[in-house]
């Protein structure tokens, strides 16, 4: 496995990444049924097409309008008729759950001196709740959100908010995503990149490939 050298700072997109998006939908099984699978899949799906529309057509709105728009999409997609359930849903995104390697690894990356940060679509009032639900706090050192710029990733003013903080070479940055969209944009950009495919999905077509592909965030201090 290709091991990087001289990593400084690791850079971690949020959602499906950090935080455990099934986790929502899991909070309303009962209510969702036999639909839960697909109802996730086309809420997260829309969630992020309306990002890159609105980033297209300059018309931007943070991620939690972004999110609920997109929500609101999959009910009437589904017909289902619910506010309970609505707020409940909401509820459940403003308190996501990391997944379960997290602390551990931020911890590790904590002792060895790598600082570490998140880069993310989310509003920073969204992230800082996952935060702090999470309990992870201790373990970031910095968070970036795209409200600053008002444009969402995978724009290339997205990644360059890292560099306008950190004093660091694009070598000496890795970013880390479950996203295979997100790793395209940062490799485009020219970080290091590690794609975390917890799903085994396939990869983009695309001439923007991650440089390492890992199944979760557990062996990730092993190769810096």
């Amino acid at each position: 496995m290709k091991k990087f050298d001289n990593i400084k700072l690791c850079i971690f997109d949020a959602y499906g990444t950090l935080f455990n998006i099934n986790s929502v939908t899991e909070q309303c099984l009962e209510e969702l049924g036999n639909i839960a699978e697909p109802f996730t899949s086309l809420w997260r799906s829309k969630q992020l097409e309306y990002s890159w529309l609105r980033s297209l057509m300059n018309r931007y709105e943070d991620f939690w309008c972004v999110t609920e728009e997109s929500l609101d999409y999959s009910l009437n997609y589904f017909n289902i008729k619910n506010d309970s359930l609505k707020i409940n849903l909401l509820k459940a995104y403003e308190n996501i759950s990391c997944y379960e390697e997290v602390p551990t690894i931020l911890s590790k990356l904590k002792e060895r001196k790598i600082s570490t940060a998140i880069l993310s679509n989310a509003s920073t009032i969204m992230l800082n709740k996952a935060i702090k639900n999470s309990k992870i706090d201790f373990y970031i050192d910095s968070c970036f959100s795209v409200d600053t710029l008002k444009i969402y990733k995978p724009h290339p003013t997205v990644y360059n908010l890292v560099l306008e903080k950190y004093n660091l070479n694009k070598n000496e940055i890795l970013f880390i995503s479950s996203n295979s969209w997100d790793v395209a944009g940062a490799k485009s950009f020219g970080f290091n990149v590690s794609w975390i495919n917890r799903f085994n999905s396939k990869e983009e077509v695309l001439p923007f490939k991650c440089d390492i592909e890992l199944s979760s965030l557990t062996n990730l201090p092993t190769i810096i």
